[in-house]
């Protein structure tokens, strides 16, 4: 398509426009899936008061940490084989992490009593997180886009998830490793469904880390997949419907401060934990088929970072250079370089989110 056809100009885009309208979206739906209930819109376990006391704390907290994020000088390194956009965005400050996840989890504590199952997921989202941070610091600290290793990242990643399926063999029914999938079929894995929970706890947690690479993307897109996810699972589990609820606000809180042209980046410590989250929630409610509809977009933008390493070792020559599949992977950097803006990519990912959360809740 020609860029220029479909420019945001055109559209008269901007994102403060497009924070706005995703507000609204996030707002509405919240309201509708609560009156749909039958919850009223105060109640501490519903989509509604969660969803909005966490937005709005996190938005107003952002106002003191991103200037201290700033005077301790936690400033984003930009790639340098990246889009040469974004080398103006060095020394924007990372690690937004550190101040949107904590009131999220806190106020999903605090509000559901301390429920097992918040607990859990709340730790596994932290666990996540905390290698999220240590892969930043690295990153900050040796003034280089390069953090800890990805051999010792995956590491990590399995080590915590291993923790956490142990848990749910603990804990949970036997039945938790049968996946249900739509009209009525099962799947049942027996010992090879904790190979898979560990698997998707990892590719979750790394896939919207690579979604995370234009301002307001991953906050934006991870919002709306926890509030459609929160939805699904409010008839067997209300408190991770709270959880998702309040992280999801937390999330758009954070893009007040995120949003084009950021003032602030969330970092490894963000998006890796936001994964987690979501992969967490959806093997406690026995929802991974809806959690793979739901992560469409962070799977495309996993595939395609896949499929460019893949092609360019296939096509190496002898000279040791291959080709390219995309222009670069992942595959918003290729729409960038295609001539996409900012907004416009972000613009329409907020939308195909949209609609895979109707998608989900529609089949699921």
């Amino acid at each position: 398509m020609d860029a220029k056809l479909f420019s945001t100009q055109t559209l008269n885009l901007s994102g403060t426009r497009l924070f706005v309208l995703l507000t609204m979206g996030l707002g509405a739906f919240a309201l509708i899936a609560d009156e749909i209930a039958g919850r009223a819109l105060t109640q501490v376990f519903s989509l509604t008061l969660p969803f909005w006391f966490c937005a709005l704390a996190v938005a107003g907290l952002g106002f003191w940490a991103v200037p201290l994020l700033r005077a301790l000088k936690a400033g984003q390194v930009i790639r340098e084989d990246g889009p040469k956009s974004h080398l103006k965005k060095a020394g924007t400050p990372t690690m937004g992490g550190i101040f949107f996840l904590p009131i999220a989890l806190l106020v999903a504590l605090i509000w559901s009593g301390f429920a097992p199952s918040v607990v859990a997921v709340s730790a596994l989202t932290l666990a996540y997180g905390a290698i999220g941070w240590i892969d930043d610091w690295q990153i900050i600290r040796g003034c280089s886009n390069k953090g800890i290793t990805p051999r010792m990242k995956l590491l990590l990643q399995v080590g915590v998830g291993a923790v956490f399926c142990l848990w749910l063999a603990l804990t949970q029914p036997a039945t938790i490793t049968t996946i249900a999938l739509p009209f009525g079929l099962v799947l049942p894995l027996g010992a090879t469904f904790w190979l898979l929970a560990v698997f998707v706890l990892a590719a979750e947690s790394n896939a919207t880390n690579l979604t995370d690479g234009v301002d307001g993307l991953a906050g934006g897109t991870v919002a709306i997949a926890l509030l459609g996810l929160g939805a699904l699972v409010a008839p067997i589990a209300p408190e991770l419907m709270l959880f998702c609820a309040a992280l999801s606000g937390s999330c758009l809180g954070f893009l007040l401060h995120n949003r084009n042209p950021a003032r602030v980046f969330m970092g490894n410590t963000g998006s890796t934990a936001l994964g987690g989250a979501l992969a967490g929630v959806a093997l406690m409610t026995n929802s991974l088929f809806a959690l793979l509809i739901l992560s469409g977009l962070f799977l495309i933008e996993t595939l395609s970072v896949m499929l460019q390493v893949g092609y360019y070792k296939a096509t190496k020559g002898s000279d040791g250079i291959g080709k390219r599949f995309f222009k670069m992977s992942p595959y918003h950097n290729h729409l960038e370089l295609s001539g996409w803006s900012e907004t416009r990519i972000v613009a329409a990912f907020y939308v195909i989110a949209g609609l895979l959360s109707f998608v989900t809740l529609a089949v699921c």
